[in-house]
């Protein structure tokens, strides 16, 4: 389906405009959400959880927090103004008082109006510029990675949504086999060709089908709410279409997937945070060059009526040593960064190649079950149930076969959710579809 490739795109594309994604796909999220009990597929259940999730409504605010740091860094150094006034009045009695003898004036009055600031130098501010656009960078991905996660959760809930409601299906089964068998051994035990306590035993197991099917009735409701708490609308009424459970997509060599798993965004995370301590590196060491400080102004003396022209600078001294503390931190992240790649790599291929073998492992198991298993299964209980009635097999041999063929159908619906939950993580960890959505295996 164009959708799912579309939005797979969008979410590894490295500079996706998230907003007009978000935007876009609030839509149809929400002629879903005004139409509660409709069949509710995957593309929207997608789209619901990326127009509400609230972990993703978080990262628009911190792109505008970054942006008011980005003004922030861009910034000059400011200028300070300075006004002093002094007075020195004469009128003691001690000779260290007295006036300057070739100064007739017995007060006075020295004005200093001065405007100083700093020169920064080592290329400081746009050093800053780029740390700040190193962490745009950085929350780009987070945000891709974070949004590719809850892309993978969505799968494997809605999987286990599908399951459950064939769980249930299986459990109304049951009662059903089990209501059969109580029927038939109640015809036996009027007959007299069966004892009372195979009606007895019939009736229990009836009673423990009816609660077995409650119990997974439940765990449908829970599996419900867990999916719809991904958009932060708790609520289970809802439908899902159960074919999609045994719809599988092709796949696809290890070696291709693990080669796409290493350009997902969890991985090109990191090559973002090395851009970031590269920069902050490099503003660490512009830091080392001292910045020069200046200053320019006026004295001016009333008594004398006097004015004298200031100017001067400052340099600070030893700057570069004081800074090598700094220096060794910021050169250690750097490193530091690349030892976490290489071990995410390395924890990236066994995890890659249990998915991928454990859903071919399934997949041979669904084929295996729907395609000879199960038919052979169906085909021995109705023989047995024959004999049954025929007073040939025994009430055992009845029981045996009905939960063969439940225990194998349950197999088929666990082994097909494993199909789906391993395909949700290769889709996660090479961050592209498996194949077209909707593409059928043999029912």
């Amino acid at each position: 389906m164009d959708f799912f490739h579309a939005l797979f795109a969008g979410v590894t594309c490295r500079r996706v405009a998230w907003p007009l994604v978000v935007g876009i796909l609030y839509l149809p999220a929400q002629a879903v959400l005004a139409q509660k009990g409709e069949l509710l597929t995957l593309p929207d259940a997608i789209a619901r959880m990326l127009a509400q999730n609230p972990e993703l409504a978080v990262f628009p605010l911190q792109r505008k927090k970054l942006a008011g740091d980005a003004r922030m860094a861009d910034l000059r150094p400011a200028f300070d103004f300075r006004f002093e006034t002094e007075r020195k009045h004469f009128g003691g009695d001690e000779p260290d008082e007295a006036p300057d003898p070739e100064d007739a004036a017995a007060n006075e009055l020295e004005l200093v109006v001065a405007l100083s600031s700093v020169i920064e130098l080592g290329g400081k501010r746009q050093m800053r510029v780029d740390v700040v656009s190193a962490q745009l960078d950085v929350l780009i991905a987070e945000e891709q990675a974070r949004a590719l996660d809850l892309l993978g959760e969505v799968i494997r809930r809605y999987a286990q949504v599908l399951a459950a409601e064939e769980l249930v299906v299986l459990a109304k089964e049951r009662v059903s086999l089990v209501r059969d068998t109580l029927k038939m051994v109640s015809e036996r035990v009027l007959a007299a060709a069966s004892p009372a306590s195979e009606r007895m035993r019939a009736e229990a197991t009836l009673a423990k089908a009816i609660m077995a099917e409650q119990s997974e009735r439940n765990m449908l409701v829970y599996r419900k709410y867990a999916l719809s708490a991904l958009w932060g609308q708790p609520e289970q009424a809802f439908a899902v279409d159960t074919r999609a459970l045994y719809r599988f997509a092709p796949g696809a060599s290890f070696e291709e997937l693990y080669a796409h798993a290493q350009e997902n965004p969890a991985i090109a995370r990191f090559a973002s945070e090395e851009r970031l301590q590269a920069s902050q590196l490099r503003l660490v060491q512009a830091k080392s060059s001292p910045d020069l400080g200046w200053y320019a102004g006026i004295l001016i003396n009333r008594a004398v009526d006097e004015t004298t022209a200031l100017a001067g600078f400052n340099l600070p001294l030893f700057s570069a040593n004081r800074n090598q503390g700094a220096l060794i931190g910021a050169e250690a992240e750097l490193e530091a960064v690349a030892l976490r790649r290489k071990a995410a790599l390395l924890q990236l291929y066994p995890q890659l190649y249990l998915a991928v073998t454990g859903r071919k492992q399934a997949l041979g198991t669904v084929s295996m079950l729907q395609d000879s298993v199960i038919p052979n299964l169906r085909q021995a209980l109705a023989e047995v149930e024959r004999a049954y009635r025929r007073g040939r097999d025994s009430y055992t041999d009845l029981i045996a076969a009905r939960e063969m063929l439940l225990n194998a159908e349950r197999s088929r619906i666990e082994a097909a959710r494993s199909v789906l939950l391993f395909g949700a993580e290769i889709e996660q960890l090479t961050a592209r579809p498996l194949g077209p959505l909707g593409l059928e295996s043999r029912q």
